[in-house]
Parts: C-alpha cells; structure tokens; sequence
C-alpha cells in the first residue's frame, strides 16, 4: 500500500522545482517561484482526479477532518457520529472542534452500520462520520438516505481508501466533503498531507481560509488580506506538495499493482472453507490496500494471527487488541484523558461512549486485516498466499482436535 515503495524520479523532479526556486511555503513570494505552484497544483489534480469540483490541501489527515468539519458549521455540543473501528483522528477532530465523537457500531463491512447509525440519532446530530476502513467503504447509499432524511451532514472519511469507488463515484465524493491523508503509509504520500473534496462553494470557500489563519487571500498582499473568520494553521508546505503531485498522477498504477496482488492472496484464501471476506456493498470497488479475512471464532483468529507471524507472513494486523484502531484501546477517549479541561458538556456527551459494543467486537474480534505491499514479486506474493494458507489450515485443524 504505501505510495513510497514507488519513490523514484518523478517525486525528485517536482521536490527539485521547489528547491531550485528556493519558495518552500505555498503563499506569496510570487517573483521567486518561476511559475511552480505546487499546492495549487495538487489541489487542481485531486479534484480532477476525484471528480469534484473543488479540492484543499492540508497538513494531514487529522487536518482534513478537522477543516472539514469547521467548513461544515459543525461545533461546540454537536454530536457527530463515527464507527469503533477507525483511527484516532477522527474522534480528535471532532473534539478539536468543540464537538462531541459518538460511538457506534460497525457491521460486517467493517464500517458503519446503517441501522446502528439511524439508532445513534438525537437532535444534538450533526454529521455521520462513516471512516472507509482498509480499503474498502461504508453502505454509502443507505447512509446517505439517512443523512438526507435527518438533514445531516455526510462527511467521508477516504483516508484509507483514495482510489476506491461506489456506485462509480471516486470514494470522498458521494457525501457533502470528503478526506484524505496523504501521510507517510497510505497509498499516496506527500511525507505528511491530507486533502480535502466537496462539491459546494460554499465549504471550498471556507475551507481555503480556515487551514490559513482565516485569510482571505484576496490580492497579492499577504498583510492587506482580512480575515472573515477564525482559523488555523493548517497549511501543506510546497515540498509535500510536490511529492504528492508525483504520487497521485501514479495512483492508477498503484491501484493495478494492488489489485493483482490482493487477487492472488484472496484466491489462495478462498479454498480454505472456514475462511469468509469482508463484506464490499453493492456497487463498491475497493483500492485493494488490505486483505481483510473473518474466522469461525476470535480464539482461532487470535491463533491464526500468531501463526502467520511465526509463519514469516509479515504485515498482518488483529485490530481487536491495537492501540490505535479500536476503541477498546481508547482509554485517553472513554476516561477523558487530556492536557486541556473539557467543558461540561463535551464531559456529559462523552459518557454515551462507555458502553458495550458487542456487535462491532463479534466482527473484529474474528478479523485479520493483510496490508498488500507494491514492491512484491509474483514470486513473493505466491509464496505469502502458500504461507498463510498453511498456518490458517494448521490452527484450524488444530481447533477441531
């Protein structure tokens, strides 16, 4: 999956533009730059490539949420509901906005249950977050009937998912905004860098100005511009930038090489009958960065998953017990663990996340998710099918021993 396995000299030309005209910072110093806009730039190829009309460029992913959400009036006590199987982000971008992260239950999938989201639902709702986890996306459509039924805004979280498609719409571009990250293991990298679609005006306008302290960034006078509104920095340097341009005009390629490769290993996995995939909704087509398997039971999933480390299959994860993926582990989240003081509200609102979440650990707790690496030879790919088919036979004989 991650875009710098292809690092080559695409990515040292555009970086060398930027060196050559010696204008790091994507804002102002227009006789020094030679005609090299790369942010600019970057933001006109994502948004042709995302088929959007608009495209903004951050300095993350966590960014991207943060600055969308801020575009999309969503602040202090509203509830913004997103899956217990995500990335840290998101829930910190919510908060980041004065808003309230609201816990709730993915199907099979792995993302957003439609019918657990429709449950979440108060009037302090504000938005549904569904985070298109490893590749692959949430049930769009039925989300979206939601959403449009309780006039909510639909925020996509692509951030691992840039290239996938449903109902052949590029992922990020069915809801009302959607984000990326472009840090440095997704699919493409610029080093650290988000990114930022919509199709409404009135969010791009906003979104341009809040990731740069509220400029207005009319005229060529960075001192003159006003500043509409609040904002932070959260600008993407010329030299991310440039390596992001490389790496997008390259994501069709990334998406072949991942694909093969994901087929080989799925078609290898799929003559082992007590192995079932990932559900991929009607009208989806993942980016095919992970390989994500169910077995019978967690017991044999937590087996299976030391078996194929000790089997040399490298880069296989069981989110059910990481840090970082699954709100088990969110202890600084469900105890409120932070430097700065919440309000009473966010501390009350908070609450509703420490419950149970048994469907969502029924699914993970039986899942392996497989990264698909670039680099691989068919050899390579051939021989980690053959691996990981022979420890998942071995702890599944073993089970029934």
């Amino acid at each position: 999956m991650p875009g710098f396995e292809l690092f080559g000299a695409e990515e040292q030309k555009e970086v060398q533009d930027v060196l050559d005209n010696g204008v790091l910072m994507r804002y102002g110093f227009d006789p020094m730059r030679n005609g090299h806009y790369k942010a600019l730039e970057l933001e006109r190829d994502l948004a042709n490539r995302m088929q959007s009309k608009y495209a903004q460029v951050v300095s993350s992913g966590t960014a991207a949420l943060t600055v969308a959400l801020a575009c999309a009036g969503i602040g202090s006590g509203d509830e913004v509901i997103m899956p217990t199987f995500t990335f840290v982000a998101s829930f910190e971008a919510i908060l980041s906005v004065g808003a309230i992260p609201i816990l709730c239950d993915i199907d099979d999938t792995l993302t957003l249950d439609p019918k657990a989201v429709e449950a979440s639902i108060t009037p302090k709702t504000k938005a549904i977050m569904p985070v298109h986890m490893c590749g692959s996306m949430a049930d769009l459509s039925a989300l979206k009937a939601i959403s449009d039924k309780h006039n909510l805004i639909l925020l996509e979280d692509a951030c691992q998912a840039i290239g996938a498609t449903y109902d052949g719409k590029p992922l990020g571009s069915y809801g009302d905004l959607g984000c990326f990250s472009f840090d440095y293991v997704k699919t493409i990298t610029c080093g650290e860098g988000g990114g930022i679609i919509t199709n409404s005006e009135t969010f791009a306008d906003r979104a341009h100005k809040y990731q740069d302290h509220g400029h207005d960034h009319v005229g060529n006078d960075r001192g003159a511009e006003t500043h509409p509104f609040l904002g932070y920095n959260y600008r993407l340097s010329e030299l991310n930038a440039a390596v992001g341009i490389a790496q997008l005009r390259k994501l069709d390629h990334t998406l072949t090489i991942q694909e093969k490769n994901y087929t080989i290993l799925r078609n290898a996995l799929a003559e082992v009958p007590e192995v079932s995939f990932r559900r991929v909704p009607e009208t989806g087509v993942e980016n095919y960065s992970f390989l994500n398997i169910f077995l019978p039971t967690e017991d044999i999933a937590r087996k299976a998953h030391k078996a194929l480390g000790e089997n040399g299959v490298d880069a296989c994860f069981y989110w059910f017990d990481n840090n970082w993926h699954y709100y088990k582990k969110w202890e600084h989240l469900l105890e409120q663990k932070s430097l700065s003081k919440f309000s009473q509200e966010i501390q009350s609102g908070l609450q509703k996340n420490n419950r149970s979440f048994d469907a969502s650990d029924l699914w993970m707790g039986r899942t392996i998710s497989c990264l698909i690496k670039l680099n691989w030879s068919e050899t390579e790919v051939t021989n980690r099918a053959s691996k990981m088919v022979e420890a998942l036979k071995s702890v599944l004989v073993k089970s029934v021993l």
